[in-house]
């Protein structure tokens, strides 16, 4: 009788409980705009380095954040994106209808990639003292919204001011029961 070689067993089972990857269905929705924000809405920001400033919303881009404009000439906010829950939309409106906004996209304020090259020590600690400057692209397009928008502004009587006061909250205010 001739020896037939059996087949090993295998060293390794897997375990039945086994984790496979789901399948992701998820389809990103754009987000909704509040009801009380159109275009020209005059809103307050809640949040931020210009917290309490009123701005002009201009439009909604693909990501779901808000485009406002100060202008800058008026109260000092540039063109900048936000988020919809750090605004308060108030009863005011202005006319943006002359305002250009076809090149502003999200990808419009994505910042240049860093260098991540590495460094000798000499350049890690060394202290960069340069001031950084803004593209000479945004200025413009900054002072072109400004110019449309201030147009419309000086329009309405008084929304001059009212735009370049700060929002504040004094002791007794109620916000709840207030009417922006």
């Amino acid at each position: 009788m001739a020896k037939t070689k059996q087949a090993k067993s295998p060293s390794f089972y897997p375990a039945d409980d086994v984790k496979k990857p789901l399948k992701r269905t998820i389809e990103h929705k754009q987000t909704k705009l509040r009801a009380s924000i159109a275009p020209g809405q005059v809103l307050i920001l809640l949040a931020g380095h210009f917290k309490g400033k009123r701005v002009v919303f201009i439009k909604q881009l693909a990501s779901g954040l808000l485009l406002v404009a100060g202008p800058y000439g008026v109260n000092g906010v540039p063109i900048k994106r936000v988020n919809q829950r750090y605004v308060i939309a108030t009863s005011e409106k202005v006319d943006v209808s002359k305002v250009d906004a076809k090149k502003f996209d999200d990808a419009y304020f994505k910042k240049p990639a860093k260098d991540r090259t590495r460094k000798s020590e000499e350049e890690f600690f060394k202290v960069d003292t340069s001031k950084k400057e803004l593209p000479a692209s945004y200025i413009a397009d900054n002072q072109a919204v400004d110019a449309a928008l201030s147009a419309a502004i000086s329009a309405t009587p008084y929304m001059k001011e009212y735009l370049s006061t700060l929002f504040t909250l004094r002791s007794g205010d109620k916000p709840h029961m207030m009417k922006f």
